[in-house]
């Protein structure tokens, strides 16, 4: 395994749980905004929204956005 393979699976558990955070932190502010809202049409609507800055974050990889070096 290279170097940035270990990193990133040693901090897995983290990226993943910061990602969870998000979701719950927006889900509360939906909740909080419209408190009679469909907590599982947010859900979906949330992870859409997610998904579509992941899509957008894919393209600038393959740009060569987060090329440092």
């Amino acid at each position: 395994m290279d170097p940035v393979q270990k990193d990133l699976e040693n901090r897995k558990s983290e990226i993943k749980n910061a990602m969870e955070l998000m979701f719950k932190a927006n889900m509360t502010i939906t909740d909080w905004d419209v408190p009679e809202g469909d907590d599982k049409e947010a859900a979906k609507i949330l992870i859409s929204i997610m998904q579509e800055a992941l899509n957008e974050i894919k393209v600038d990889i393959e740009a060569g956005k987060y090329d440092y070096f």
